[in-house]
C-alpha cells in the first residue's frame, strides 16, 4: 500500500493554522522542526498544563486530503495546513490504520502512529459548524473522530509534496487507533 504526501506545512507559534512549506525537516525523537509541537515532551497547551513531562505522541499530525473533499462537499473550503497537519496525504485510509503503523516519507523519514487527533472546539472558532462535520457515529453509535492521526518520529528525514509513502503494518493483533 501507498500514498501521496500532497502538502507540508509548520508553524513555529501555537496558532491553529500551519503554513505550508516547500519541505520540512522531521528529527527522531522530536518532530518538526520549526514546528510549535516539536519536542520530546508535549507541547498541547492542555496537555501540558495537565502534565508537561507526559511524551509527546503528537510531534506530527497528519490529515488525508480526502477529508478536505468531504468536507468541501458540505460547504467547508479547507485547504491543506488549515486544521493544524503537518502533512498532508492522499491515497491512504488514514483512519483505519492501526496503531503503531509506520509509515516511509519519502526517502528517508518515518513516523510511528500514535492514535487519532480529538477534534476540539477551535474548529469551530477557525470555521462555525466544523467540528460537527469531522465527528460521526458508525453503527454501535460510537464517536467516529475524521481530523486526522498522530505520529511520533522514528527516522529523521525531510518531506515535502509528491513524496511516496509507503506503509509498514505492525505485527498483528493490530490495535485500532484511539484519541492521544
Amino acid at each position: 500500500m501507498t500514498g501521496t504526501v500532497t502538502a507540508v506545512s509548520r508553524n513555529i507559534t501555537h496558532t491553529f493554522s500551519k503554513s505550508n512549506q516547500d519541505s520540512i525537516k522531521l528529527l527522531a525523537g522530536l518532530g518538526v522542526e520549526g514546528d510549535a509541537h516539536f519536542g520530546q515532551t508535549v507541547k498541547h497547551r492542555s496537555r501540558v498544563a495537565q502534565d508537561p513531562n507526559q511524551p509527546n505522541l503528537r510531534q506530527v499530525h497528519l490529515i488525508h486530503a480526502e477529508l478536505h473533499d468531504e468536507l468541501k462537499t458540505a460547504g467547508f473550503e479547507i485547504l491543506a495546513g488549515q486544521m493544524g497537519e503537518n502533512i498532508t496525504t492522499r491515497g491512504i485510509d488514514l483512519l483505519g490504520l492501526p496503531t503503531d503503523t509506520r509509515l516511509h516519507l519519502g526517502n528517508e523519514a518515518v513516523i510511528q502512529i500514535t492514535g487519532l487527533r480529538n477534534p476540539c472546539a477551535q474548529l469551530n472558532h477557525f470555521k462555525p459548524g466544523l467540528m460537527a462535520a469531522v465527528l460521526g457515529k458508525d453503527e454501535q453509535g460510537n464517536i467516529i473522530r475524521k481530523a486526522g492521526i498522530m505520529s511520533i518520529v522514528l527516522v529523521t528525514g525531510e518531506v515535502r509534496a509528491g513524496d511516496t509513502i509507503r506503509i509498514e503494518l505492525p505485527p498483528k493483533p493490530y490495535r485500532s487507533l484511539e484519541r492521544v
